[in-house]
């Protein structure tokens, strides 16, 4: 039983996080995992693109639950990662997929998180609060917004003069594309270990 764990990346607009995945995937980092699928909540979006430039099949599905669960099911997907994916799941979903799914969120869970908090948003309110250090967050998904168990979580310096965008593009860089693809690989090998165990 040597098959690597089937992942789906969920997506909402350009792609960074996504490109970081398919990228650690051809670099080797992600080796008891494999990208089968990527679907984006709406048309037109660079994400897409990029699942297409990379060869991985990828679909559109807006805002239809039973659907989304039909294409999973049929693509046998056992991880799903969301990568900037702005439609909330019911929980429904979430238990159906318990310990399945994971996210990235842009702040140091417990700050700057919960339900509207996506965006330029978590970094505006970091530099609000002015806080010296904010980062990024990998967690599982529950049906409470970044409230389920945290896996990883990297911190990133704010500087002097930092922008909400500015922050932004740094966390991206030093935390969230790092953290996404360790994460893939920590949750693929723990399923695929289950398999084995089964």
């Amino acid at each position: 039983m040597n098959q690597k764990t089937k992942i789906a990346v969920l997506v909402s607009g350009g792609g960074t996080n996504l490109q970081a995945l398919i990228d650690a995937q051809s670099r080797g980092e992600i080796p008891d995992g494999e990208i089968r699928l990527v679907v984006g909540s709406r048309d037109g979006i660079y994400a897409l693109e990029r699942a297409e430039q990379a060869g991985i099949e990828h679909v559109v599905v807006h805002k239809d639950e039973p659907k989304l669960l039909s294409i999973l099911e049929a693509h046998d997907i056992e991880l799903i990662i969301l990568a900037g994916y702005l439609t909330i799941l019911s929980e429904n979903f979430t238990k159906k997929y318990a310990n399945r799914i994971i996210n990235i969120h842009p702040s140091l869970i417990p700050s700057f998180c919960g339900k509207g908090m996506y965006g330029l948003k978590p970094h505006e309110a970091a530099l609000a609060y002015g806080v010296k250090v904010t980062g990024a967050t990998v967690h599982l998904v529950n049906e409470i917004p970044d409230g389920g168990r945290i896996l990883l979580q990297k911190a990133v310096e704010i500087k002097e003069g930092d922008t909400a965008e500015i922050l932004q593009k740094r966390v991206m860089e030093q935390a969230e594309w790092k953290l996404l693809p360790k994460a893939a690989e920590m949750m693929s090998l723990e399923i695929r270990n289950q398999h084995l165990k089964a």
